[in-house]
């Protein structure tokens, strides 16, 4: 185990914000993270764990312990008359892992092409595009727990999978009786180190996405393969999207809100051209693109933070301004601008917008 100092964090965030880590482990394997709880010197420190920053606001220096995850490895643990089952390094890329189960010949995560960020940081998110969602290929993971230095596996239930939420994403309540904790919140004690994908036999294309049935009617392909449906998505994506390598962005900044019937046909009385979707517990989502679109937000800048050009619900860093790292957004510029939408979006339509990334 090595920890380094003063770690500069702009490489490892996609907004390409400009932050220090006053100190950082890098976890390249399970056996990192048990050296630090058997440190005294670092078993109680706080601790904050980054994968590919692709889902991170820094407004500042990060003061805890970060744990960047490296975990590597991809491999096929099982195959049966229905299944595959995919294992992958929480370290490794998640677009990089849906390329080589395509090209090993184990379709089913085609849908989820070009999503940055890592293995590690998609239970988290229960990350999903075009139709499909991690829980929907989810079979199991191996994490780490910081306050008792052991590892454990939990399935999909256990992982309590949400729209873009998971057990991973909230902490414990502590029982005011007995001083233990009550649920199974996980936020800052478990370190994902491994997860597991089930890839269903026999494969079947998801095109209930709007854009990939215009795919199909556009090429006259009725039956797209598998790579067919990843070369189509990486096209998708490529035209709405920034590349955060070129342009500094977490991709989708808020999520897409879901309201009553009600409220939906409330909001159609007043716009028509609202973008919703029946779901099937009976609640309609909205499109939060749309409403912000709506609120004449599009394009608009707060400093060095603006609204994309192409998609308004991605926030961008329009800096660096001549070659000079810090004349970029800093995160309290687009936290500012991401307030500004939510107060506009909320006094239209009534509707709170709420967040994707995690505020640092």
């Amino acid at each position: 185990m090595q920890i380094e100092h003063n770690v500069p964090l702009q490489p490892h965030n996609t907004f390409h914000i400009v932050a220090r880590a006053t100190t950082l482990l890098r976890v390249r394997s399970t056996e990192d993270l048990q050296a630090l709880t058997a440190d005294s010197a670092w078993r109680a420190a706080p601790t904050f764990v980054l994968g590919g920053g692709s889902n991170i606001v820094l407004t500042g220096d990060v003061k805890p312990l970060v744990l960047k995850i490296e975990i590597p490895g991809m491999r096929l643990v099982e195959e049966t008359s229905r299944a595959w089952v995919v294992e992958a390094g929480a370290g490794e890329s998640w677009h990089e892992l849906v390329r080589w189960t395509l090209a090993q010949g184990y379709p089913g995560l085609e849908n989820m092409a070009l999503i940055p960020g890592t293995v590690g940081a998609s239970p988290v998110q229960n990350i999903g595009a075009y139709g499909v969602e991690l829980q929907d290929r989810f079979e199991s993971l191996d994490a780490f727990d910081l306050h008792t230095g052991r590892t454990f596996t939990l399935n999909a239930a256990q992982c309590a999978f949400g729209y873009r939420d998971s057990v991973f994403k909230h902490t414990s309540a502590v029982d005011a009786t007995s001083g233990l904790p009550a649920g199974l919140g996980l936020a800052g004690r478990a370190v994902i180190t491994q997860v597991r994908f089930r890839l269903p036999k026999p494969w079947k294309p998801e095109l209930s996405y709007l854009d990939l049935q215009k795919k199909t009617e556009l090429t006259g392909i009725t039956q797209p393969s598998a790579q067919q449906i990843f070369e189509w998505v990486c096209e998708i994506r490529r035209a709405k999207l920034p590349d955060p390598a070129v342009v500094g962005n977490a991709g989708s900044f808020f999520k897409n809100p879901t309201v009553t019937p009600e409220q939906c046909a409330d909001i159609i009385a007043r716009d028509p051209k609202v973008v919703h979707y029946h779901l099937a517990d009976g609640t309609v989502k909205l499109a939060a693109g749309w409403l912000i679109d709506a609120c004449g937000w599009r394009g608009k800048s707060i400093g060095q933070a603006g609204v994309y050009e192409k998609q308004a619900l991605v926030l961008v860093n329009r800096g660096p301004l001549n070659g000079d790292p810090a004349s970029g957004a800093t995160g309290g510029e687009v936290m500012t601008l991401a307030k500004a939408i939510q107060t506009s979006v909320y006094e239209r339509f009534g509707i709170l917008l709420q967040p994707e990334p995690v505020v640092v």
